[in-house]
C-alpha cells in the first residue's frame, strides 16, 4: 500500500532535519549496509499511529545520548517499497516489521527494535533501550 506523499513528507522530515540520510533505493540500502567498518542505523519508518509516533520521538531523544551511531538512515515502510525489502533482507532472523529501528556495526546487525518492542513504550523508554546499545556497539563521540 502506498500513501499520499502530502501525508507522509512530515514523517519523512521529523528525521531528514536532524541528518538521517533517505535509503530510497535498494542500490542505495546495500551501499550503507555493507560497510566494513563504522556504525549505521537504520530507522524503518511508517505511518503507523501509535509506534511510528513513539520511535520517531524516541531515536530523536537517544541521539541526543553522547555516543551515537557515525551514519543515520531511514527507510519508508509503504513509499519506498523496494529499498523497505532490500532493507529488511539484511534484518535476519526478524520479520517484516514496521517502524523498526536496527543497528549495524561493520556490516553486521547488533541491535534491533521491532515494532513489538516499540508498541506500549513511551519515547523516553524507546531512546533508554537504543542509548544502552549505542553505548554498547558504537564509538563515544571525543
Amino acid at each position: 500500500m502506498r500513501y499520499d506523499p502530502r501525508l507522509v513528507q512530515p514523517m519523512r522530515e521529523e528525521l531528514t532535519r536532524v541528518g538521517f540520510e533517505e535509503l530510497r533505493t535498494p542500490d542505495a540500502v546495500d551501499a550503507a549496509l555493507t560497510q566494513p567498518e563504522g556504525t549505521v542505523l537504520v530507522v524503518v519508518n511508517s505511518v503507523c499511529g501509535c509506534a511510528a509516533g513513539r520511535a520517531r520521538p524516541g531515536v530523536l531523544k537517544a541521539l541526543k545520548h553522547a555516543t551515537r551511531p557515525e551514519r543515520l538512515t531511514t527507510v519508508f515502510a509503504g513509499m519506498d517499497m523496494e529499498a523497505t525489502e532490500r532493507a529488511r533482507s539484511y534484518f535476519k532472523g526478524y520479520g517484516p516489521s514496521s517502524p523498526c529501528i536496527a543497528l549495524f556495526r561493520g556490516g553486521s546487525l547488533v541491535h534491533m527494535m521491532e515494532r513489538r518492542d516499540i508498541e506500549g513504550r513511551e519515547a523516553e523508554q524507546i531512546a533508554g533501550v537504543l542509548r544502552e546499545a549505542f553505548d554498547k556497539y558504537c564509538v563515544r563521540a571525543a
